[in-house]
C-alpha cells in the first residue's frame, strides 16, 4: 500500500480473534487433538527420524530443535500466524495436525500434517484435518484453507480428498526435494463447502 493511500480491502477476521481464544483440545472418536507439550519432544524426534516423514518434510530434529519447535507454536498462536496440535490416543503421540500459515485479515490458512507408523491406515490424518478445519472455520472465521503436497505423495492426496479438500490445480515445479523439483497439488476448502468439515450445511 502506498503511503497516505487508505487500504480499502475488507478484513475477513479481525486481529485478536485467535489469540483471544485459548487453544482448544478437540476430540475425534478415539483421538485427541491437544496443544503440544514439552513432554512430546522425544516423540517429535522419533517422528522426524521416520523415513516417510523425512521424505516429505525434508528435515530431521534434535531434542533441542524439537523443544524450540514445541515452544514456537504457542508463540505463533499469540502472533496469530499459525496453529498446531498433537494427535494422541491414550497418551501416545500418533501425529501432528497443523496450519503453518494463518492470515486472519485475508481469512486464509494452510494445512499440514504427519502421522507416525502407529497411526497409519486408520484415517487419523483426514479425521484430524476435518476436525481442526471445522474449528478454524466455525470458531475463528477463516474462509479458505489450502493444502499443498507433492504430486508424488499419493497418501497425502488421499488425506486431502477424504477431508473434503477439493483439488484445484497443479503448481509446476513448486518445491525442491532431494531428488529435484516436484510439481505440487493445490487443494482447498472454503466456508461454502457443504460436506461437513466446516461452513454451511
Amino acid at each position: 500500500m502506498m503511503a497516505g493511500v487508505p487500504d480499502m480491502h475488507p478484513v475477513a477476521v479481525p486481529a485478536g480473534r485467535l489469540r483471544d481464544l485459548a487453544q482448544p483440545s478437540l476430540t475425534v472418536d478415539e483421538l485427541l487433538l491437544r496443544p503440544w507439550l514439552t513432554t512430546d519432544v522425544a516423540g517429535i524426534v522419533d517422528a522426524y527420524s521416520d523415513p516417510a516423514i523425512q521424505r516429505w518434510h525434508t528435515r530431521t530434529m534434535t531434542e533441542d530443535e524439537a523443544l524450540k519447535w514445541v515452544t514456537s507454536w504457542s508463540e505463533q498462536w499469540q502472533a496469530e500466524t499459525g496453529a498446531s496440535w498433537a494427535i494422541v490416543q491414550d497418551g501416545i503421540l500418533l501425529g501432528r495436525m497443523g496450519f503453518n500459515r494463518i492470515d486472519l485479515a485475508g481469512g486464509l490458512g494452510e494445512a499440514a500434517y504427519w502421522v507416525l507408523p502407529a497411526g497409519r491406515g486408520r484415517d487419523v490424518a483426514p479425521r484430524a484435518l476435518r476436525a481442526a478445519t471445522a474449528w478454524l472455520v466455525g470458531e475463528v472465521g477463516l474462509h479458505r484453507i489450502e493444502l499443498l503436497h507433492s504430486t508424488r505423495n499419493l497418501a497425502s492426496c488421499r488425506v486431502a480428498l477424504k477431508a473434503g479438500y477439493l483439488l484445484e490445480g497443479t503448481k509446476r515445479q513448486h518445491w525442491l526435494f532431494a531428488d529435484g523439483w516436484h510439481d505440487v497439488h493445490l487443494h482447498a476448502r472454503v466456508n461454502d463447502d457443504r460436506d461437513g468439515a466446516g461452513g454451511r450445511r
